[in-house]
């Protein structure tokens, strides 16, 4: 199989679509992370996703939609899900609700429940009404892989796996989607990301987080993500944290990088350091790029300075943390 890169026309978004609704998968952009994306309504074409990605069956997947009349057909929608549509639809947040028949066990996991988001995107929201279904879209990259946010970033993991990429530029968030659980009498945290959970919390009210699972009640929480091949140590913030990289770095035997705010990069020197922005925000925007970089120039090690953990900080470090294995340094 030839897995093509496609720029959004009109003829390609018509190729995509005939894809999606004949069962087969088709990389999408969002503004996110890309999509693995597959008619969430069939389940041969749900099933090319696992096998793409090489994804346990029982992770479940997001459904992405372009208008509330999908989410009505899907799930059952209560009133904190009217809040989250009114005020954050099209946007990074993924809702938790009761699943409708219609939607299959193979999406969910096996569970009675679905993740539900609409990307503001405006080329993954055309594909989705052109071809007329509600799209499941994990991230386009082989399971336990940083995930991808540029097209290049997909074929260089699924080539031969897929059919075609739909190429809509670098991701502006970088990030996965926050995952609100809306199931339960208060509305939990299942995961961090591309939305501050205080921006949420402004209407809905104070947010429960909600630790990892045995049962994987969205993605994300059972299994390993994010890891690029060299190992990744966390660095904690604190007064000494800056002191505690150099160490590192100048006892490993091996060929290290750090990954540091604009503000530090100064502090070491002539180590080798990538810039990962000026806050959290642009850490997130350039971290899964940056992590496939440090791969593709074949660093033994990567240092990483921690953020507080607040605003795009939480999703930060939620993904500092897994692509570490819990290597952390306080």
């Amino acid at each position: 199989m030839e897995t093509k890169i496609l720029q959004p026309n009109d003829e390609n978004y018509a190729y995509c679509a005939s894809l999606l609704k004949n069962g087969e998968v088709v990389a999408i952009p969002t503004e996110t992370v890309y999509g693995l994306g597959a008619n969430a309504l069939c389940e041969d074409g749900v099933k090319k996703i696992y096998e793409a990605k090489g994804r346990p069956s029982d992770n479940p997947l997001i459904v992405h939609v372009a208008d509330f009349e999908m989410i009505e057909k899907l799930a059952y929608v209560n009133d904190r899900a009217r809040i989250v549509m009114e005020n954050f639809m099209p946007g990074a947040v993924t809702m938790v609700l009761k699943k409708k028949d219609i939607v299959p066990s193979c999406v969910t996991g096996g569970l009675d429940t679905v993740g539900i988001r609409m990307p503001k995107n405006e080329v993954a929201l055309r594909l989705i009404r052109e071809s007329g279904v509600p799209v499941c879209a994990p991230s386009a990259n082989t399971s336990t892989r940083p995930s991808p946010t540029k097209a290049t970033h997909v074929l260089y993991d699924l080539n031969g796996k897929i059919h075609a990429i739909l190429d809509g530029g670098e991701c502006k968030v970088g990030v996965e989607s926050t995952i609100i659980d809306l199931t339960t009498e208060k509305t939990r945290l299942l995961r961090a990301g591309g939305m501050p959970v205080e921006l949420l919390e402004e209407k809905l009210g104070k947010i429960e987080v909600v630790k990892s699972s045995t049962v994987a009640l969205c993605p994300g929480m059972k299994y390993k993500h994010y890891s690029p091949k060299a190992p990744v140590f966390l660095f904690l913030p604190s007064l000494d944290m800056q002191a505690k990289i150099i160490q590192k770095y100048d006892t490993y035997a091996g060929k290290a990088v750090i990954f540091a705010l604009a503000d530090n990069v100064s502090s070491y020197k002539d180590r080798t350091v990538y810039n990962v922005g000026k806050n959290a925000e642009e850490y997130a925007h350039n971290l899964f790029d940056y992590l496939r970089k440090a791969d593709k120039e074949e660093f033994d090690v990567i240092l990483c300075e921690g953020v507080d953990d607040s605003g795009f900080g939480l999703g930060v470090m939620n993904r500092l943390i897994k692509a570490s294995a819990n290597n952390i340094i306080k």
